[in-house]
């Protein structure tokens, strides 16, 4: 049935690189993908089977080699339809110069497809295009690496990033075991599923091995959707769905971290008013551990918010002028919900399942004048209606592209996107409505908002 758009695991101790087939269906507000999909995985597959420097879509094999090489394993999921990371993808493929040495250190898995991984051990961001993990033979995760910068630039080259990495996991994976407990906090937690296909919306698809005999494509489990299948198999059983699963490896941001892409974890700005300034972090610093986690990047950082408390403390070793020191940032109630999850593939099955296929925009400034809307109104635009499936509830319901909602549930204070579908998943159980006040065309009309 056509949609109008489309889903945390932890590693082997490997360095294994998956170019998961985490295919994404293009949508007006989705991924870009290459016009021959098809074309695209089969060449793929031609053409990395013929290159010795990496393992095929084989995780029993990298992790035999990992083991009796005693190298780590690294693995990087990489959709490879989906346009966006398209440029760091080819610069890790062919090695360039600068890259070689040190995938050299490694044992190198290009994993296609997320259909039967395990995922009490991967556990990093679905939503990428380009993910990694870096693993011990024995299965420890030492560390993660993901990159919105190359998500949203599709041809992005720089590997400065993914290089400090490379150089932290190795790092790590020489002080293994050691130093097993900095690394206690990067492994994944229960999961109530050994693999995707077991989860039951996507158990009725799909099985364990992709189709190369048939549409290949078609036979894939995309990343994101383990997160969809997630929330779907917890709501079909009446149960609530987390924060943790809605706002899933929340970005520094949410906390008030700005930080460089070309570094492990280099702050450049910091938020006024922000946790992280209230902690006493300051541009320049490095963030060496957060939560007892040492980290190698960014994504670690991600993964160390995601597996942070609902409320609390959270500590923070920062290097600066060549000399540590601790910083302790107060996490409130509510704290996940400030991550801004609008750019996430996933999000869109969650759209789907709150709000009848709305995607919705917060109103620019100059536009709330013109209506008489107070700067922290809830004033948020919807920018895409969907037309197909559980996707056209909201358009079914009388909603229109360029509705001004205004009003919920008697809530007029301002709310993000993430918020709101938040909000909505939370309290209504599928077949129910919330009662909405949207502006269209200047006047004021009420309507229901289905949530599935």
């Amino acid at each position: 049935m056509k949609q109008d758009a489309p889903m945390n695991l932890r590693l082997l101790p490997l360095a294994v690189i998956l170019t998961g087939h985490l295919f994404l269906i293009s949508s007006p507000a989705q991924a870009e993908t290459v016009k021959d999909r098809e074309g695209a995985v089969r060449a793929d597959k031609a053409a990395m089977e013929k290159d010795d420097r990496w393992i095929y879509n084989d995780i029993e094999a990298a992790f035999a080699e990992a083991k009796k090489s005693g190298k780590p394993l690294l693995v990087v999921l990489r959709c490879v339809p989906c346009v966006a990371c398209s440029g760091i993808d080819s610069q890790v493929l062919l090695q360039e110069q600068e890259l070689a040495p040190l995938l050299g250190k490694f044992v190198c898995l290009r994993l296609i497809n997320a259909n039967a991984i395990d995922l009490a051990k991967f556990q990093f961001d679905y939503d990428l295009s380009f993910s990694a993990m870096v693993f011990h033979g024995d299965g420890t995760v030492i560390g993660r690496f993901g990159s919105w910068t190359h998500q949203k630039e599709a041809q992005e080259k720089a590997t400065a990033g993914f290089e400090a990495a490379l150089r932290g996991a190795l790092a790590l994976h020489a002080g293994y075991p050691k130093n097993r407990g900095m690394l206690a906090g990067k492994q994944g937690g229960p999961v109530p599923f050994q693999t995707p296909v077991e989860i039951p919306q996507l158990a009725e698809k799909y099985t364990r091995d992709l189709n190369w005999d048939g549409k290949v494509v078609q036979s894939c489990v995309h990343c994101h959707m383990i997160g969809e299948a997630l929330r779907g198999s917890l709501r079909q059983e009446g149960k609530p769905i987390p924060d943790e699963l809605i706002f899933p490896q929340p970005p520094p941001e949410t906390v008030g971290l700005s930080m460089d892409d070309a570094r492990a974890a280099r702050v450049t700005a910091v938020a006024p008013g922000s946790p992280a300034a209230a902690a006493g972090i300051v541009s320049g610093d490095e963030i060496v551990a957060v939560g007892g986690q040492t980290l190698v990047s960014i994504a670690d950082l991600s993964w160390a918010l995601h597996r942070a408390p609902a409320a609390g403390k959270l500590t923070v070793v920062l290097k600066s002028g060549g000399k540590d020191r601790l910083a302790v940032i107060e996490l409130k109630s509510g704290w996940r919900r400030k991550a801004d999850i609008s750019r996430r593939a996933g999000t869109w099955g969650l759209r789907a399942m709150a709000a009848g296929g709305l995607a919705l925009e917060p109103l620019p400034a100059a536009e709330r004048g013109a209506l008489s809307l107070a700067p922290d109104a809830l004033a948020l635009r919807v920018h895409h209606l969907g037309e197909y499936g559980k996707h056209a509830a909201a358009k079914n319901a009388g909603w229109r592209k360029g509705d001004v909602l205004v009003e919920i549930d008697g809530r007029t204070s301002g709310i993000t996107e993430g918020e709101l579908l938040a909000y909505l998943v939370q309290s209504y159980r599928p077949g129910e409505s919330a009662a909405v006040t949207v502006v269209r065309e200047g006047q004021k009309v009420s309507l229901r908002l289905p949530v599935q």
